[in-house]
């Protein structure tokens, strides 16, 4: 495996995340485009897509794993035993990087030819702007090399995060699908402001700000966010009684509510 800066990198699959992990990579300068192919079942949209990125676009998954060292799987979950069967041999010799939720270490040992490298991962859309998470399960088979290559290269645009294989839905539902919650949080900050007479583009920018800082402050200090939130609450003050407010309006159980939907609990 070579060094992370020379790699060359595949995805069978090109929707959302696909685009949004290329992206990440291109806009950082970790990955020019045209060390990436891809392949996608619309052909034509393909084009536009890899074409804005400097990518290849390739007709066949065949073409996208000879081309590649590292080989992103990102179709839908239920279609990945389908889409890699007539490709099983080649992917042998390559090191597999899976991004299709509930697909698992066990899965693929099934699927894929014995002794195929292959990594399961979650990764989130934030990752297109360089601030994202990539959820990654602990049992995996890829060589130090490729393990070293994988951390590297998408290190340089995601918190790589390693969890127990039974963990790793829960770590996709916080970090992946957490974007949206925190979308509808911004959103509802706007409308507040909205509300109380700020312009809507201003109220976004502040709240969006915030969010990143509040985000980035914990990430470097590594401060409870208890006490985050306490170092803002002034005895009798406003923060405090809009704390009080979502207390009393269910806000924390509002969220852990969302997590065990998607958990199915």
């Amino acid at each position: 495996m070579t060094a992370s800066s020379d790699v060359t990198l595949g995805f069978i699959g090109f929707g959302n995340m696909a685009q949004a992990m290329a992206c990440g990579l291109v806009e950082a300068g970790a990955l020019p485009g045209e060390r990436i192919w891809a392949t996608a079942a619309h052909f034509d949209k393909l084009q536009k897509s890899a074409g804005a990125l400097g990518a290849h676009a390739c007709e066949t998954a065949a073409e996208v794993i000879e081309a590649s060292d590292f080989v992103v799987v990102a179709v839908k979950p239920h279609l990945v035993a389908q889409v890699l069967e007539p490709v099983r041999d080649a992917l042998a010799i390559k090191a597999v990087i899976s991004v299709a939720a509930g697909c698992g270490f066990d899965f693929y040992e099934d699927i894929l030819a014995p002794g195929t490298h292959h990594v399961s991962t979650i990764p989130n859309t934030p990752i297109a702007v360089g601030a994202g998470v990539v959820a990654c399960e602990v049992h995996h088979s890829l060589s130090d090399a490729e393990l070293a290559a994988f951390e590297n290269l998408f290190g340089q645009v995601a918190l790589i995060e390693w969890v127990d294989g039974k963990l790793l839905s829960t770590a996709s539902s916080l970090a992946g699908c957490g974007p949206a919650f925190a979308a509808m949080f911004l959103e509802a900050l706007g409308d507040a402001g909205v509300k109380h007479g700020l312009p809507r583009a201003t109220a976004y920018r502040l709240a969006a700000q915030m969010m990143k800082g509040t985000a980035a402050l914990h990430l470097e200090t590594g401060e409870h966010p208890g006490a985050m939130k306490d170092a803002v609450c002034s005895p009798g003050g406003t923060t405090i009684k809009g704390v009080a407010a979502l207390e009393k309006d269910g806000f924390r159980g509002c969220i852990i509510d969302a997590i065990d939907a998607i958990a199915g609990e």
